[in-house]
C-alpha cells in the first residue's frame, strides 16, 4: 500500500523568515537563507524541520531532537542540543501555530473533497439560490431556494443548505452538514456532520400529553467561528440562538435554543448547554461540562471538565465540580473527603480489642 502525504508543506519558508515572524533574532552563525521544509514533533523532526517545546515533560525529547530549529521558552533554552538552533520566545506554541499556518496553508480550513471548481456534477442548486463567483460545491450537496452563499465558500459532499440560509465568504461547510434557519458570517468553518438550525427541544408538558412548541427563531453564527464535527446548534424558540465572533466549538457539543454565546469562547467536546443560557465573552467550558438553562456565565469565566453548572458564574472566576463551585472551595471539599475516607479506612484496619 502506498503512503500518501495528505497535507504537503508549502515551500518558501527560511530560517530568516521564521525568526522574523516570531520577532526573535537568529543566533550568531545561523544562515537566514536556510530552507525550512516542514514541521514535526521533537522526536521525529529532521535537520531541515521546525519543532517546538514548552512543557517539562518533553525535556528528554528536546535534548535528543535533530530538528533544524526549535521554538522554545526561556526556561528550556539551555536544554536545546548544540545541533539545533534555539529560537527563544515567550509563547512557543502560539508562534509555532502561526508558522504552521504558513507552512500548511491547506490545513487551515477544509477544502473541496472532490477538487471541485464551481458546481460539481451531482450537486443540486435551486434556481432561486444566489451564489457569488468562486463558490465550490461538491457532489451530492443541496442548496435550497433563496439561499445565498458568498465567494470563496466550499460546500462538502452531501451538505444541505436550507431555504433562505445566508452563508458569508470564505466559509467551509463540511461533508454531510446541515444548515437551516441560519445566518452565517465570513470565514466560518463547519465540520462534517454538524447540525445547525433544527428544532429546539420545546414542549408544553401536561398530563394529557406533551404539546410541541413551534420553534420560530434562528441561529446567528458570527465571523471566524469554528464548529466541530457532529455538533448540534438548535434554532431559537422565539429569540435567536447566537454564536459570537471567533468562538471555537469542539466536536459533539449540544447547544440548545435561545443560547447566546459571546465572542472568543472555547467550548470543548461533550459539553451540553441548556436553553436560554448566556455565555459572555472569553468563557471556557472544559470537556463534558453540563450547564442548566437560564443561567449567565460571566466574561472570562472558566469551568473545569465534567462539571455541572446550576447557578450563575461570576466574571473571571474558575469553577469546578458537581454542582460547580469556586475551585478553591471544590479543592477543599475534595481534600477533606479524601482525608475522611483515609481515616475511615485506617480505623477498619486496626485490630479489635479483646
Amino acid at each position: 500500500m502506498s503512503d500518501p502525504i495528505f497535507i504537503a508543506p508549502k515551500g518558501g519558508l527560511t530560517l530568516g523568515s521564521v525568526a522574523e515572524a516570531c520577532g526573535v533574532p537568529l543566533p550568531e552563525g545561523a544562515d537566514p537563507a536556510q530552507a525550512v521544509t516542514g514541521a514535526a514533533p521533537l522526536e521525529t523532526a529532521g535537520p531541515s524541520e521546525l519543532a517546538y517545546m514548552d512543557n517539562a515533560r518533553y525535556g528528554e525529547a528536546l535534548a535528543a531532537t535533530r530538528a533544524l530549529a526549535c521554538l522554545v521558552s526561556p526556561r528550556f533554552a539551555a536544554r536545546v542540543p548544540a545541533g539545533t538552533i534555539a529560537l527563544v520566545t515567550r509563547d512557543p506554541y502560539r508562534a509555532y501555530a502561526g508558522l504552521l499556518a504558513r507552512l500548511y496553508e491547506e490545513a487551515m480550513r477544509p477544502g473541496s473533497l472532490f477538487a471541485a471548481n464551481g458546481i460539481a456534477p451531482g450537486a443540486h442548486v435551486h434556481p432561486q439560490a444566489r451564489l457569488e463567483d468562486g463558490v465550490r460545491i461538491d457532489p451530492g450537496a443541496v442548496v435550497g431556494p433563496g439561499a445565498e452563499i458568498g465567494s470563496g465558500t466550499v460546500l462538502g459532499p452531501n451538505a444541505v443548505i436550507g431555504p433562505n440560509v445566508r452563508i458569508g465568504r470564505d466559509c467551509s461547510i463540511g461533508a454531510g452538514a446541515t444548515l437551516t434557519h441560519a445566518l452565517v458570517g465570513n470565514r466560518v468553518i463547519v465540520h462534517p456532520g454538524a447540525r445547525i438550525g433544527q428544532d429546539g427541544f420545546g414542549f408544553a408538558m401536561g398530563a394529557g400529553g406533551h404539546l410541541k412548541v413551534p420553534q420560530i427563531g434562528r441561529v446567528i453564527v458570527q465571523d471566524d467561528v469554528e464548529i466541530g464535527a457532529n455538533t448540534t446548534i438548535d434554532r431559537g424558540a422565539s429569540r435567536d440562538t447566537v454564536i459570537g465572533e471567533g468562538t471555537k466549538i469542539d466536536n459533539l457539543v449540544q447547544i440548545a435554543h435561545n443560547v447566546v454565546i459571546g465572542r472568543h469562547c472555547v467550548i470543548v467536546s461533550g459539553v451540553g448547554i441548556s436553553g436560554s443560557t448566556t455565555l459572555e465573552d472569553y468563557v471556557v467550558l472544559g470537556g463534558q461540562v453540563g450547564v442548566v438553562g437560564h443561567l449567565r456565565i460571566g466574561m472570562g469565566a472558566q469551568i473545569a471538565g465534567s462539571s455541572n453548572v446550576n447557578r450563575d458564574v461570576p466574571p473571571g472566576s474558575r469553577w469546578g465540580g458537581t454542582p460547580a463551585k469556586p475551585v478553591r472551595t471544590w479543592f477543599r471539599e475534595m481534600t477533606t473527603l479524601a482525608r475522611l475516607a483515609e481515616r475511615s479506612g485506617s480505623s477498619k484496619d486496626e485490630p479489635e480489642n479483646t
